[in-house]
């Protein structure tokens, strides 16, 4: 039997064993810090945060955190992401037993913000 699908990001923090929790929230927090006007939400049984579209996700797996959507252009003009485990479904895995890359992810964030204004201003 599948787990219940989370309501709400408290809920799928919660779901998880406290070293995790600690590594979700932190992820959470930047978020939120980079962006403060994006909506929080469950998307695809995940924490996803909403700013002009779907700018970011993230999930809790065995052994790493993941964080979507890396694109294309990100890899080709962010280096650090080379220094990370990245699959062609756009996520980069941050493990567990490294800490998290905070710089990098504020990157990312300001990044996608980019990426989201240039579509709006586009009409897209």
């Amino acid at each position: 039997m599948a787990a219940p699908k989370p309501h709400s990001v408290d809920e799928y923090v919660n779901s998880f064993p406290p070293d995790v929790q600690e590594f979700l929230q932190l992820l959470r927090q930047t978020v939120k810090e980079e962006v403060p006007q994006a909506q929080e939400t469950i998307k695809y049984a995940m924490p996803t945060y909403v700013f002009h579209g779907n700018l970011v996700y993230f999930a809790a797996w065995k052994k790493h955190v993941s964080f979507y959507p890396i694109t294309r252009e990100m890899e080709e003009s962010v280096p650090e992401l080379a220094d990370y485990k990245t699959s062609g479904k756009g996520t980069i895995q941050f493990p567990y037993n490294q800490p998290l890359p905070l710089d990098l992810i504020r990157a990312l964030i300001a990044f996608r913000v980019r990426e989201h204004l240039a579509s709006k201003a586009k009409g897209e």
